[in-house]
């Protein structure tokens, strides 16, 4: 478990410092295109669609909230 660290408590330079250190991290992420993005998870979805209670919903007989 990570320390939790107050920003208050901490000088300009430990935020700078902080900043900097987040910023390298970010710069090496991969970018992808949000079109791309959006067709890879519309087509993950598609390919679940059979299995998606929420899409097919529950059969009466495995129903744990079905009337009595």
């Amino acid at each position: 478990r990570m320390p939790v660290i107050n920003v208050d408590d901490l000088t300009d330079k430990d935020k700078a410092v902080m900043e900097v250190n987040q910023l390298k991290i970010e710069v090496k992420l991969e970018r992808w295109l949000t079109s791309k993005c959006c067709e890879e998870i519309k087509e993950y979805i598609q390919a679940g669609v059979e299995e998606d209670t929420l899409v097919k919903g529950i059969s009466e007989e495995k129903n744990p909230f079905k009337e009595k």
